[in-house]
């Protein structure tokens, strides 16, 4: 079988050295002889690896779902070029499942006192800090049978905040808070309305709405009309603890907390009222007040976003109290919890009059929808039991429900999908109230 190309020139070397060193080798000896050399001049001409300076660059924030583009630059101070495979690792929840190998690998080839750039793109799959580990370069030499290897470490961090997929929801609410703002004035005057403008009264006009001293000056009969105040304060509280733990679906309950927070956020600031963060479990995990309209989502998204469940029972004494102290003007104050019946009757419930006397307090949960699944189950034994444990918990969360509406609270209890909208609606219908 005749030899070509790459493995003749090997073949022909190892049976020049092995001729003149070893006379007694032929045929495999040869070959042997070939793959031997190789390996040494690979050896070295191979790049140095240690006097390789690698820089990062690339994004540094994004949304979860969305990629993240980090760049790698290698510079090459030696004379030698470098061949290189290089390794960027990351954490696992940096990728998505079963593209990190590919990701992660990269093939480059570097010319002496030059540099390339290769780039790393990411596609986490949890919030939070995704943390660079080592870069790992295998540099071969011009026969690509041997090399050197070395990590260099190259810090970088990647933050992934919430997705805000409620975002879909805003327009529509945005269309009635219009509609609340002015455009749709009211003739009963609210705890939490404002004076709009006087009109001409119309037939049907409650009369007690009639500003007679405008109507001398007019020589008309006018009455006023008022709209939802602005300016009014709400504070969000994340309740982080065990209950926020609990996985509904493939994420935490603590996921669509943050998903309707940020709506809600972003409705009402656009309504023109001033909105705080508190994140607490046994301590003060995350607060954000004071800020600037145009910094109030920003500054959310970014405390959320290293946000994690706590596996242990939320200190809500410290929670309320905590709460009181970034809310001591009248305020509507959301509470995002769970409805377990014993966090909240025996943490929750003996500390409400100190929220409602003072606050509209609205207290919204996430239900899981498998217990509705579950409840419709008949046909095996399993089944039936299964059913009669979800109608149980269901049961539960309407009665511990019940009592917290009987305590001055508004609840709202609602799957991961639908607690969002749901939480802007109770906002707005609030604002139509006069409650706020």
């Amino acid at each position: 079988m005749a030899l070509t190309g790459r493995t003749a020139l090997l073949a022909a070397l190892g049976a020049l050295v092995t001729g003149l060193l070893l006379p007694s080798w032929t045929g495999i000896g040869a070959v042997t002889g070939a793959v031997l050399l190789g390996v040494l001049l690979d050896l070295v001409l191979a790049a140095p690896v240690r006097s390789l300076r690698i820089t990062r660059g690339g994004d540094t924030t994004i949304r979860l779902g969305e990629a993240a583009a980090v760049e790698l630059t290698v510079t090459n101070p030696a004379g030698r070029p470098l061949r290189a495979r290089i390794r960027d690792a990351w954490a696992p929840s940096a990728w998505r499942p079963g593209t990190d190998v590919a990701a992660s690998r990269h093939t480059l080839r570097v010319p002496g006192h030059e540099r390339r750039r290769v780039t790393t793109v990411l596609t986490p799959t949890r919030r939070g800090d995704h943390h660079a580990h080592k870069v790992t370069v295998r540099s071969l030499g011009p026969l690509g049978l041997a090399g050197r290897q070395g990590s260099h470490l190259v810090p970088w961090t990647v933050r992934a905040l919430p997705p805000f997929a409620s975002r879909k929801h805003l327009p529509s609410r945005l269309a009635r808070l219009r509609e609340l703002d002015g455009r749709t004035s009211v003739l009963t005057r609210g705890q939490g309305t404002e004076f709009d403008s006087l009109r001409e009264y119309l037939p049907g006009d409650d009369v007690r709405s009639i500003d007679w001293r405008a109507s001398a000056r007019r020589h008309t009969v006018a009455v006023r009309t008022w709209r939802p105040e602005r300016d009014r304060h709400i504070l969000v509280v994340l309740d982080t603890g065990r209950t926020s733990a609990g996985r509904v679906g493939d994420a935490p309950r603590l996921d669509a907390s943050l998903d309707a927070a940020l709506l809600l956020t972003a409705l009402a600031t656009k309504a023109g009222d001033r909105v705080d963060l508190l994140a607490h479990d046994l301590r003060k995990r995350a607060a954000v007040a004071g800020r600037s309209p145009n910094e109030i989502l920003p500054a959310f998204t970014t405390a959320m976003a290293v946000l994690e469940p706590a596996l242990y029972e939320t200190d809500m004494r410290s929670l309320v109290a905590t709460a009181l102290k970034m809310a001591p003007h009248r305020s509507l104050i959301v509470l995002l919890t769970g409805l377990d019946a014993a966090p909240v009757e025996e943490g929750l419930l003996p500390l409400l009059p100190l929220l409602t006397k003072r606050h509209e307090v609205v207290l919204a949960s996430v239900s899981d929808p498998h217990l509705d699944e579950l409840a419709a189950g008949r046909g095996t034994v399993e089944a039936v039991y299964g059913a009669a444990a979800a109608e149980q918990t269901r049961a539960d969360r309407r009665l511990t429900a019940d009592r917290l509406t009987r305590a001055g609270v508004t609840v709202l209890d609602a799957p991961p999908a639908s607690v969002a909208p749901a939480l802007a609606d109770t906002y707005l219908a609030l604002k139509a109230a006069g409650r706020l």
